[in-house]
């Protein structure tokens, strides 16, 4: 990874995408450790982390990430997941964050020399275009080490670099006898079942 010491850093985190990346290379992320990782790379100015969660119900199953993300650095955007019933009359649920990602990070590039994606989306592909014409370099962290592949090559390509989030495993891989207060993010999600796309 190519990081200047003096580039003030903005890390983009697409929870549900970050999650799902990590569950099919059979990880969980120590976010304690991905943000003192990033803040000796650069100045990182913020860390976003974006998530849809379930707003009607007495308890969300992310809500204790959420506020442990909350008090320790993170910026958090929430919104509620919108409910729906597929083709085969199946409950499904869907949480897209590419609106607030997009936003805040337009909003906030002339704040950065680079920004860090974490998501595979292809979505995403023209955001880094722009944000790219403004001077600014962008990083996206997903993977292609997994099948199917979690990172859309048109996003892989628009990108100034790469990062397989496998590479990232010893620096910031949560391990399970771990003494991190952080809660179970495998659990949070899967008692959510949200669709990342």
């Amino acid at each position: 990874m190519i990081f200047y010491p003096e580039e003030r850093l903005g890390l983009f985190i697409d929870g549900a995408n970050l999650y799902a990346t990590a569950r099919a290379l059979d990880m969980e992320i120590d976010y304690k450790s991905l943000r003192a990782h990033f803040s000796e790379k650069g100045r990182l100015v913020r860390a976003f982390y974006y998530t849809a969660i379930l707003e009607d119900q007495e308890y969300s199953p992310l809500r204790p990430l959420i506020d442990w993300l909350d008090y320790n650095g993170f910026t958090l955007v929430t919104k509620p997941v919108k409910e729906f019933t597929d083709e085969h009359g199946r409950r499904k649920i869907k949480g897209n964050m590419d609106i607030e990602i997009a936003v805040d990070m337009l909003n906030i590039s002339d704040a950065l020399d680079h920004v860090v994606l974490f998501s595979g989306d292809g979505d995403f592909r023209r955001l880094l275009e722009a944000i790219q014409r403004r001077g600014v370099r962008a990083t996206v962290v997903s993977s292609n080490r997994t099948q199917p592949s979690m990172i859309a090559d048109e996003l892989r390509r628009q990108a100034d670099q790469f990062v397989d989030l496998e590479n990232l495993r010893d620096v910031i891989g949560r391990t399970s006898g771990g003494n991190s207060r952080q809660p179970d993010t495998r659990k949070a999600y899967e008692d959510l079942q949200v669709e990342s796309t």
